[in-house]
């Protein structure tokens, strides 16, 4: 997917900033370019260990698109809503979503409502591109507005004016999960329920859980995976870390500490079937990726069983 910004649960819940969504709004389409100034993406900043960890490659958004420099190479490149959905159609993707500005959670309800509108204008036009050549495939309309529900409100009314296939749930999603539950209270009975929904970067088990009980549809986020890569795996007795020392002498099955070791919902990935946490504890110890991909094959079929849970429960009409 293209979208400028921080996914909602990188967010660090023990930082508060103010919410300037109280002002007086300023409903004005900004035709001009600005530089990046409170509206970056960790995506494009540098990754890597040294002094460049902190630089911010994201040059300029504009009425066109996006510049930014490679994190690779420096060399600069050019983002737009046209150039955003061929690429996603090259790559075959089932379902494309149009490119969009994901503000910071802190900015002013006009810096807010002019990122509305320009997300609005640039989705509009992937929405062209893509109609051009569907390809059987479909595309999401991002729904924007903060935390502020009248800009959320604008935003459905008008994205479920147009053409599209189904409608995620973007832009910040609030500071904390109480604040992503209160949004979806809201959200949720207006968003049309003819159409698929999705909720976009959320991954942690309680915004899951609550969001179905919302009628949220489907989620995406690199929590599983990323976790797994730095030492955690899913579990249900919660979060275990691999690299405790106390695991590096636990040579029975992992499901003893995991959970889950009988019956159908047992986890069928590599390491709860041929391995066991000493195992998985020496590898990364070794720096070996083998260990990684392990962890990360454990917590993908975790999320995937927690999901038929959720779905069972559907057809059972618990939900």
């Amino acid at each position: 997917m293209f979208s400028l910004g921080l996914d909602a649960d990188e967010l660090d819940e023990s930082k508060s900033p103010n919410k300037n969504n109280n002002g007086n709004n300023n409903n004005n389409n900004n035709n001009g370019e600005r530089n990046h100034g409170g509206t970056g993406t960790k995506e494009l900043k540098s990754r890597g260990k040294t002094k460049h960890k902190q630089q911010n490659l994201l040059e300029k958004v504009d009425e066109d698109g996006v510049t930014f420099r490679s994190y690779r190479d420096g060399t600069t490149l050019k983002l737009t809503p046209e150039s955003s959905v061929q690429a996603q159609k090259n790559i075959g993707c089932d379902i494309i979503l149009p490119l969009d500005e994901l503000t910071k959670y802190d900015i002013s309800l006009q810096e807010l409502s002019e990122s509305v509108d320009r997300s609005h204008r640039w989705e509009t036009r992937s929405l062209y591109e893509h109609l051009k050549n569907v390809k059987e495939q479909a595309m999401y309309a991002i729904i924007h507005g903060g935390v502020d529900e009248r800009l959320r409100k604008k935003s459905v009314e008008y994205l479920t004016s147009l053409p599209f296939d189904g409608y995620a749930i973007g832009g910040s999603l609030g500071k904390n999960r109480e604040e992503l539950k209160e949004l979806l209270q809201f959200l949720m009975p207006i968003i049309p329920r003819d159409k698929p929904n999705h909720l976009l970067g959320i991954g942690d088990l309680p915004s899951i859980a609550h969001g179905v009980r919302m009628g949220v549809d489907s989620f995406d986020s690199a929590y599983p995976t990323q976790i797994a890569r730095h030492g955690t795996l899913l579990s249900e007795n919660g979060p275990v870390n691999y690299r405790k020392s106390e695991y590096r002498e636990h040579f029975g099955k992992p499901a003893e500490i995991l959970g889950n070791s009988n019956g159908d919902d047992e986890c069928k990935c590599l390491l709860c079937r041929k391995h066991s946490l000493s195992y998985l504890a020496h590898l990364d110890r070794a720096n070996e990726p083998m260990a990684w991909s392990l962890a990360t094959e454990h917590n993908l079929h975790f999320m995937g069983r927690t999901m038929e849970r959720h779905r069972q429960a559907i057809m059972n009409d618990e939900i």
